[in-house]
């Protein structure tokens, strides 16, 4: 039997592990139907502002162990938002990762979206799989989605070895209770839960990814075509991950959707 630090490896076998991602708030550009994109950085307007401080409040009580979020500037106000009305995340590291990214729309950035979809009719495609020139394919965001994937399970496994699974909490197995509209749905049996703060056409190919390819188990009454549509500003999508230590390395053996594009804190 394997040990690290004094910490008996045989109990790390298995963690039961909350993601939660939250689109940023509205800014100027998503107001006006332009497209964003990497190139254009724009803060929060101050209708964005305000849904960034109610997800805040709504989230203020859910538990969060790490925090990830976009280094763009819309992305990281959101998160300051939320941050500063969260008690469990004082002292947290707030983790910038240009992984997070938007995608990028190449010379479509600053157009409307009906623009860009006028550029792939005219070049025979579908939207939104269209690729403007410069910009970044559906395959290309994936990657940067897979990538950010396996650092977080190293980053959130390997905390909790040296933490020798003592957080404050016990993993138990995926809740499998009724969703009840609450903030912290999904979490009562996790104690290792991270927020990732990101933008909206990446959690649309996370969500696809998450669904098709990991074969994540969806709500039940739940379709597809709203699994991948849009999620609105400061929308939260939750999953709970199931991961396993295998070769001294954390590895993802199951996924659940306990939600999608929640927004019942700016509907108020």
């Amino acid at each position: 039997m394997r040990v690290f630090a004094g910490f008996n490896v045989q109990s790390m076998r298995a963690l039961t592990f909350g993601l939660t991602l939250v689109r940023h708030g509205e800014t100027p550009y998503n107001k006006e139907g332009l497209l964003q994109g990497q190139a254009i950085d724009s803060a929060l307007s101050e209708a964005g502002q305000q849904q960034a401080e109610a997800a805040g409040r709504y989230l203020k009580d859910v538990r969060f162990s790490h925090v990830f979020v976009s280094d763009m500037l819309r992305a990281v106000q959101t998160a300051e938002s939320i941050l500063k009305h969260n008690s469990s995340c004082l002292g947290l590291q707030m983790v910038r990762d240009p992984l997070l990214r938007e995608k990028s729309f190449g010379i479509a950035e600053g157009k409307k979206v009906k623009e860009l979809r006028e550029m792939a009719e005219a070049a025979g495609q579908t939207f939104p799989g269209f690729t403007p020139p410069n910009g970044e394919t559906q395959e290309q965001v994936k990657q940067r989605v897979q990538e950010f994937l396996e650092k977080m399970l190293q980053q959130v496994g390997s905390k909790r070895r040296s933490d020798g699974g003592q957080d404050g909490g016990q993993d138990g197995p995926p809740e499998t209770c009724p969703v009840e509209g609450k903030p912290d749905d999904g979490l009562k049996a996790v104690s290792v839960h991270a927020l990732v703060v990101t933008h909206g056409a990446l959690m649309c190919v996370a969500v696809r990814y998450f669904v098709e390819e990991l074969h994540c188990c969806v709500p039940q009454g739940c379709d597809k075509a709203f699994m991948f549509s849009l999620s609105p500003n400061t929308g939260l999508c939750r999953f709970i991950l199931t991961v396993k230590e295998e070769q001294e390395r954390f590895v993802l053996s199951g996924i659940r959707c306990v939600f999608v594009h929640r927004a019942d804190h700016v509907k108020h």
